[in-house]
């Protein structure tokens, strides 16, 4: 079991300005849809990732965009962009246009994104463990060599579903990587009031699976992390268990009033997010700050262009609400 510091960033700058373009969209469209799930045209259940960017950006350059397959919670929206799903196509589907990714069928909580591997987000709470060590297995058959990524959050670990998840992926060795996004919070619970140890990572030992504590808001610690499980998966090795620190910025829904924070804790939280570091970062190496600027300005520019191009497509036709439907 380790617990990885935070290391300098190794990526070039190039390399970094190119997490900080992802982060900054992934940002972006979440305020944005915050935005319209005020004015209506967002309905439905909706439950932002803002200020996890990092792990979403740092866990998709480690994989294999091609075969590799990601297996979210509900709170997915950062996966989806992350693994490379169209703007457009995301806020179409969150506002029931027929230009959605699942042709405005399945909203903010259950889209999916297979083309670029988003397996799709599912509300059951840690019932994406299982689903992952299913497709893992599966990859120890068809060839395919691909990877599994189960992500998680941290109130999910105690599920009895995750647990069995885990012994199954361990016992069979098969390739799949559990993340565990924690934000400190399960749901408006905090995790040290549910367990003994917050110390997740740890809890791969009782599998006889490696677990490792990296700084989740550190896209670049992330993408190392990441790098080395997945190394270790496609090599026959078998599973990992990846506890990503992470702090969300916003409710754990829109809506949520956050009575729960303490005082002072947004604020904390706020200094340390990951976009502001990563461009604190940058300058600190030298990157012109006219690039930096840039590269943030076009990514905004990007997803409000495709949230304008989204608002004025198509609703989906009520008549189709049937298809594609399997029992």
């Amino acid at each position: 079991m380790t617990e990885s510091p935070s290391p300098t960033p190794t990526a070039d700058s190039d390399t970094l300005l190119g997490y900080l373009s992802t982060m900054v969209s992934i940002r972006e469209f979440e305020t944005e849809v915050a935005r319209l799930r005020g004015t209506g045209a967002v309905v439905g259940s909706v439950h932002l990732c803002s200020g996890q960017e990092a792990i979403y950006t740092g866990a998709a350059a480690a994989l294999d965009r091609t075969r590799d397959l990601v297996f979210p919670t509900y709170r997915g929206h950062g996966w989806a962009l992350a693994c490379g799903a169209p703007l457009d196509g995301m806020f179409a589907e969150l506002m029931g246009r027929e230009t959605g990714v699942n042709g405005g069928r399945g909203g903010s909580a259950y889209l999916s994104v297979p083309d670029v591997g988003m397996m799709g987000e599912n509300s059951i709470v840690g019932a994406g463990a299982p689903i992952a060590a299913g497709a893992a297995l599966a990859a120890r058959y068809d060839g395919s060599g691909r990877v599994a990524v189960a992500a998680i959050g941290d109130g999910a670990v105690n599920q009895g579903s995750v647990h069995e998840a885990f012994n199954f992926a361990a016992v069979m060795d098969i390739p799949v990587i559990f993340v565990v996004e924690n934000n400190h919070w399960s749901e408006l619970t905090p995790i040290t009031a549910t367990t003994t140890s917050d110390r997740l990572f740890k809890r791969a030992a009782a599998y006889g699976m490696p677990g490792v504590r990296v700084d989740g808001n550190d896209p670049d610690a992330v993408r190392q992390v990441m790098a080395h499980a997945v190394h270790h998966a496609r090599g026959g090795k078998g599973p990992t268990l990846v506890e990503a620190m992470t702090d969300r910025i916003v409710g754990h829904y829109i809506g949520d009033a956050q009575q729960y924070r303490v005082d002072g804790e947004l604020d904390r939280i706020n200094a340390a997010e990951p976009i502001s570091r990563l461009i604190a970062h940058l300058v600190e190496r030298g990157v012109d700050r006219e690039r930096i600027d840039a590269t943030v300005d076009l990514a905004v520019a990007e997803v409000l262009a495709a949230s304008e191009a989204a608002q004025v497509a198509p609703l989906a036709n009520p008549a189709t609400a049937l298809e594609h439907l399997y029992a």
